[in-house]
């Protein structure tokens, strides 16, 4: 495995999980949403959970696709 490839990858998927995070609270600020659900009271509900993996999940399968010897 490259490791320094890995690094790398890891690196820019925590900018893009920071830019789903922000992204979803940009969205809640416009439409005057607080929470997205009440299952977890004073967390924003469940889509707060997964918002910056919404955005990291498919930025990895691209790039996995991309450099396939990752994975190696």
């Amino acid at each position: 495995m490259d490791y320094i490839a890995l690094c790398g990858i890891s690196l820019f998927c925590v900018l893009v999980s920071v830019l789903g995070d922000l992204t979803f609270s940009i969205i809640k600020r416009n439409y005057g949403i607080k929470d997205y659900g009440n299952l977890i009271p004073g967390h924003g509900g469940i889509l707060d959970r997964f918002d910056s993996v919404i955005f990291v999940a498919p930025t990895m399968l691209v790039l996995f696709n991309i450099y396939p010897y990752f994975l190696i």
